[in-house]
């Protein structure tokens, strides 16, 4: 899956820790989903959605090569 985590955050002026902090989950974490080594769990991405006040679809979407 891909994301537009970093472009958000850094939009934002947001550290990855701030942003962990956001979602109360590591700064690895959030450093493993901007580099689409993690895929978030379905309550997490809802909830990053929350924090960027964006619909989810607006934030992931599936690789090119994924089926749909």
């Amino acid at each position: 899956m891909e994301n537009r985590l970093k472009e958000m955050r850094a939009e934002r002026g947001w550290s990855q820790s701030d942003l962990a902090e956001k979602l109360d989950v590591s700064r690895q974490t959030v450093n493993s989903l901007e580099r689409g080594k993690y895929d978030p769990s379905l309550p997490l991405a809802f909830k990053i959605a929350a924090v960027f006040e964006r619909p989810i679809e607006q934030i992931f979407t599936p690789d090119r090569g994924d089926a749909a």
